[in-house]
């Protein structure tokens, strides 16, 4: 039976995790986006980490606690892209085998990065995938298994995003987080729990995979008809049973943007803050900008800029105008 995950996750936990994982994570900036809008938004880069993730934290933690003698036998997970390559990153480091299990519709330059890592890949549909993550491993792989939302380890070193935050930008008004699994979202919110508590923590999804608003309104998990998209980072088919009381406790609500919003928030970020986006971090910033996370400053998180380049060539394609100022 799996541990309870502490509601939220302590303090004590996220700030060991920012030992751990000094390292090999990236102390990633914090810098503003001039553009209108009914805020003021500000940027946590997490695009910048060695894999172009904030995965990197999670993995890290995790490996730093695993028994060394497991973990001797190699790691594995299941991923769409940024914690595979978390994950391979701090296997090369540690010179150990790893395995990443991926959903038949990851992007290419994802799973081409965990390649060049030296890990191996197992493409599987997604609703094989994502039972996967519900079930915390499957039969067949050897090794310890990392999950890549829903481990104590994981999310602790998660929160370490909202800690450099409040370090950063002692006057943030709110934070608005892409919902994937939850791991992300809910580690910030943890942290801002212990050090800004009156901070509003949002999640941020895109209408084709929001779970997380379903199970908001239905006041429990509930099925959702996901749809893959060019936004792969975030979203699922219903909110993992283990996430929901941290995710109910800790978030103010969800924000529920479109494709085309998303879209258009790459090109905003390309255009106007040399940042490049993968659809999850965009989602954040398309939140952000809806004002539905209020005035005053407002930090969006980057949470990885690892996208296919003809599907940012293709946002392009747009006249300039296009892009709101």
């Amino acid at each position: 039976m799996r541990e309870p995950l502490p509601v939220p996750v302590p303090l004590a936990d996220i700030e060991a995790a920012r030992r751990r994982v000094a390292g090999t994570a990236v102390r990633t900036p914090l810098l503003r986006l001039h553009i209108d809008a009914p805020c003021t938004l500000w940027l946590k880069l997490e695009n910048l980490q060695p894999i172009g993730s904030f995965k990197i934290r999670g993995a890290a933690n995790a490996m730093a606690l695993a028994d060394p003698d497991a973990l001797a036998r190699g790691v594995w997970t299941a991923s769409a892209g940024n914690m595979a390559q978390g994950v391979a990153w701090c296997a090369r480091e540690r010179g150990i085998p790893c395995t990443v299990v991926v959903p038949d519709h990851a992007p290419a330059a994802k799973v081409q990065a965990v390649e060049r890592l030296g890990a191996r890949v197992v493409r599987t549909p997604h609703e094989d995938w994502w039972r996967i993550l519900v079930d915390h491993g499957a039969p067949g792989y050897d090794g310890v298994f990392i999950h890549p939302v829903s481990e104590r380890a994981v999310i602790a070193g998660n929160g370490t995003v909202g800690l450099e935050i409040v370090d950063d930008l002692p006057a943030v008004d709110a934070v608005v987080v892409p919902y994937g699994g939850g791991g992300l979202a809910c580690g910030i919110a943890s942290a801002m729990a212990a050090v800004a508590p009156h901070v509003p923590v949002f999640a941020a999804e895109v209408d084709t995979a929001a779970p997380l608003a379903a199970a908001l309104r239905a006041g429990e998990p509930v099925p959702f008809d996901y749809q893959p998209s060019f936004v792969d980072g975030i979203g699922g088919r219903s909110v993992l049973a283990e996430m929901w009381p941290l995710a109910r406790r800790l978030l103010t609500n969800s924000i529920v943007v479109t494709l085309d919003e998303v879209r258009d928030a790459v090109r905003v970020l390309l255009a106007r803050g040399r940042v490049l986006a993968e659809g999850a971090g965009a989602a954040a910033v398309a939140a952000g900008r809806s004002g539905a996370a209020g005035s005053g400053n407002v930090v969006c998180v980057i949470s990885g800029g690892n996208i296919n380049l003809d599907t940012v060539a293709a946002f392009l394609a747009p006249p300039a105008a296009a892009i709101r100022p």
